[in-house]
């Protein structure tokens, strides 16, 4: 099912549902359609999610970074909703789902992570070569999912147009670089949060190792692994992940 978005103010987002609010934080190339089957399923669950679409193009270039976006999620969070929320991030999501519950532990009732940048991650580098090449994109795409047909052609041309942008690729090196700059392995320690992590096992991105640490140093977290599963565990494996995640967060909201 696809959703509308919403425009209030400067926030642009899907609302559906009503209850305990989870806020669904997409990644660097990702968009709010990658969060479909969680809405539909959270929704009937007794949950009020919300998806806003992160201002990754939007930003003055010198402002380009993890923190300046998670400084916007605070703002979507206290404007919109108004309570402490269960935070769930994919990839970059991730990132600034722990650097905002260090800043505002006040807002965020748990943390959930998938695939999350914040340790370290293989990225497109730091240029985009061959980028009028449409096959390596594709290529690129695939390298995300352990199954590649999960790669489909609208997301394929999703990140094609990406790339092709002049702006939007710059911007988009920026916030690759900010991720890695913003190392987190200090900061780990001091998330007070219940804090889930559900990882695909072939994550090849941030591998399983990134989890292991996460678990290893965020206190009070729990660890579920994903198999034949890569980067975006909510879409390559939705029914697992929804269920793994729901049987986690209902006793803790």
């Amino acid at each position: 099912m696809r959703f509308s978005t919403k425009k209030e103010k400067k926030y642009n987002f899907i609302e559906a549902g009503e209850g305990h609010p989870l806020v669904l934080l997409h990644g660097l190339m990702g968009g709010l359609s990658n969060f479909d089957k969680m809405v539909s399923f959270f929704s009937e669950k007794g949950f009020k999610v919300y998806v806003p679409q992160l201002p990754i193009y939007d930003l003055p270039v010198l402002n380009t970074n993890l923190t300046t976006i998670a400084k916007y999620v605070i703002k979507f969070i206290e404007t919109n909703i108004g309570k402490p929320v269960t935070i769930v991030g994919n990839s970059m999501g991730g990132h600034v789902g722990l650097i905002l519950t260090l800043a505002r532990p006040d807002l965020v009732q748990n943390l959930v992570l998938t695939g999350s940048s914040g340790l370290y991650e293989r990225a497109f580098g730091d240029s985009f070569p061959r980028k009028n090449d449409r096959s390596y994109i594709r290529k690129k795409a695939e390298e995300v999912f352990y199954d590649p047909s999960v790669a489909t052609e609208d997301l394929v041309d999703e990140v094609f147009s990406v790339v092709n942008d002049r702006m939007k690729g710059i911007k988009t090196v920026m916030l690759a670089r900010s991720a890695i700059k913003h190392n987190m392995l200090n900061d780990l320690p001091k998330i007070q949060r219940p804090t889930c992590l559900i990882w695909g096992k072939q994550d090849n991105v941030t591998p399983p190792e990134v989890a292991e640490d996460m678990h290893k140093f965020i206190p009070n977290s729990d660890l579920f692994w994903i198999d034949k599963c890569g980067h975006a565990a909510m879409m390559e494996k939705p029914d697992e992940f929804n269920e793994i995640l729901y049987n986690w967060v209902k006793d803790k909201i």
